[in-house]
């Protein structure tokens, strides 16, 4: 049977993922800093969000528990840095309109 261009069909990715990886369920602990790949159950596609390590993985406001969480990628030094690197400042409390007259 010769397929339609216009046919839909879903693709499974696991792109940056060990095999045989557990996944996470919402409110359990999150066992270390990183991109985690979110995939929600029904409404949406999957995508990355960035979690710390004994945080507990939120719920999705759309589909409540229905979330599962995979480590794309471990960042475990992400937040220990408490370097800040300015590279412009912004402009407070100024009117810009006066400066283009």
């Amino acid at each position: 049977m010769r397929r339609n261009s216009t046919d839909s069909f879903l693709v499974h990715s696991n792109a940056g993922l060990e095999s045989g990886q557990k996944s996470f369920e919402t409110g359990a602990i999150v066992p270390e800093t990183g991109i985690y790949r979110v995939v929600h159950v029904a409404h949406r596609l999957p995508h990355e969000v960035v979690i710390r390590k004994g945080e507990h993985f939120p719920k999705c406001a759309n589909c409540k528990d229905a979330v599962l969480f995979d480590l794309a990628h471990a960042a475990p030094d992400l937040f220990q840095s408490q370097q800040h690197r300015v590279y412009e400042l912004p402009v407070v409390g100024e009117d810009l309109s006066t400066k283009i007259a």
